[in-house]
């Protein structure tokens, strides 16, 4: 079954249409930092944006995180998602993984991830490896550091904003100096801290050798994309993205002594930026080296976008984010197979525990269709009950559809045995254990008819 795209899919698409059309055989400028303009760009139109050079950030900790991505890669716990584009279901080039506060999820094209819990205090996860337990271990502590360096980010930026200074952009290097917390009031230091309380990181993981085809960058001609061009969704408002790069061993720095080479180096990762649907100001490609990190403050992932060139080494990349909880867990859970047991059985309680106050809804839901039933039953209140459940059965009997056509899909096929998607909660017709059939079509017939003999 084809799922119809929302409004917010449709204006999107509509919007990126437009701009192919006005664009027609033209490339888009963007710069790089061998364009003398590059860094003026940055300031004026990209000043939320900051860039930490690697050599900012201590060396021991490279070295745990970098071993911590190896450790998760040679376990094969990072799997490409199976997401919903424009209404089909595609596999992802990136390889990712989950990782965060215990009981945080993060939703992404329609596909909900489910945090593997970093061992915060209190917190008691049993882990199917000691390297992931201490993989995770070593993620919180790049996460607790980035949240220190996003905070300082900000106060420079905010310190910037305040005195009016019309200064270079916020590429950090190792010699920059560090000044306290005394440029915020009060309210600004609390709102600021809780806007860089990063609850989940998304690990992500891609060797382009292995990939027979990436998608063009379409409006730049900046090259492969290993990501395209996006916000990142379902985050608390306004609140910071921190990411962490670890490519492979490449090319040292970008070759800017060959007068052949136009814009951006293709051997070399970049992450570019541009402003949503904006036509006029230049885009920005910007290299990562190993173990560079990016922040982007504010509202600036609301009102740019940004998307990853793909290099040619493999990389890693660690992207910290203040995700909000959210529900539709069940079916999204189980749609992802039993990929989550090759690294710990935390969530097995919390989806029992969902499962059964399922059991317990879909009963409270007979019980209403008994009622409606009911010989007896004063007209009006029948009828603002089948309204009522009418309208939410529906959305239910759709959502079923849609769950079970994802399972079945040719590419959900595809997939490995602990990957292969599973449709739960699902019962076959007649179960005497439930009290409702999983086709509701019937039922919904029933009460829409229902509902036309009290109107007649």
């Amino acid at each position: 079954m084809k799922r119809t795209q929302t409004a917010e899919e449709r204006e999107r698409e509509a919007k990126k249409l437009r701009l192919l059309e006005e664009l027609e055989d033209t490339w888009l400028p963007y710069l790089t930092p061998k364009d003398d303009e590059f860094y003026q760009q940055w300031q004026l139109k990209y000043p939320k944006l900051v860039l930490r050079e690697a050599g900012s950030v201590p060396e021991g900790l490279h070295k745990e995180v970098q071993a911590a991505f190896l450790a998760l890669h040679k376990h094969g716990v990072l799997f490409r998602d199976l997401v919903r584009v424009q209404g089909k279901d595609v596999l992802t080039p990136v390889s990712r993984i989950l990782i965060g506060n215990p009981g945080c999820t993060y939703k992404y094209l329609n596909t909900r991830l489910f945090a593997v819990p970093w061992p915060m205090k209190g917190s008691n996860t049993r882990y199917s490896e000691a390297e992931i337990a201490a993989a995770c271990q070593t993620f919180l502590k790049l996460n607790d550091y980035l949240q220190v360096e996003t905070i300082q980010a900000w106060e420079e930026l905010v310190a910037k904003d305040k005195a009016s200074i019309d200064a270079v952009p916020l590429c950090i290097g190792p010699d920059f100096p560090r000044v306290g917390m005394g440029s915020f009031d009060g309210q600004d230091e609390v709102d600021i801290k809780n806007r860089s309380a990063y609850n989940v990181t998304l690990l992500n993981f891609m060797d382009p050798q292995k990939m027979p085809y990436l998608k063009e960058e379409p409006y730049f001609g900046m090259g492969k994309m290993a990501v395209s061009w996006h916000h990142d969704e379902n985050l608390v408002e306004r609140s910071a993205v921190a990411v962490y790069s670890y490519s492979f061993e490449g090319p040292e720095e970008e070759n800017e002594e060959d007068p052949q080479l136009e814009g951006r180096d293709p051997d070399v990762w970049h992450v570019g930026f541009k402003i949503s649907w904006d036509i006029e100001t230049p885009g920005l490609a910007i290299p990562l080296h190993q173990g560079d990190c990016y922040f982007m403050l504010d509202d600036l992932n609301a009102t740019h976008q940004h998307c990853v060139l793909a290099g040619l080494p493999p990389r890693f990349s660690s992207t910290h984010r203040v995700a909000e909880v959210e529900f539709e867990w069940l079916r999204q859970f189980w749609f992802q197979g039993s990929r989550y047991r090759k690294c710990t059985d935390w969530w097995c309680q919390p989806m029992t525990q969902l499962e059964e106050l399922w059991k317990k809804m879909e009963s409270a839901t007979n019980a209403v269709l008994r009622e409606v039933r009911r010989e007896g039953v004063p007209v009006e209140q029948r009828n603002e009950t089948l309204t009522a459940i009418l309208a939410s059965l529906t959305t239910r009997q759709n959502l079923r559809r849609e769950w079970y056509a994802r399972c079945q899909s040719r590419i959900a096929r595809t997939l490995p045995a602990d990957q292969k998607p599973e449709c739960r909660p699902y019962w076959e017709k007649d179960d005497p254990s439930m009290p409702l059939p999983f086709d509701l079509t019937d039922i919904v017939s029933e009460l829409r008819g229902l509902l036309l003999e009290a109107k007649a």
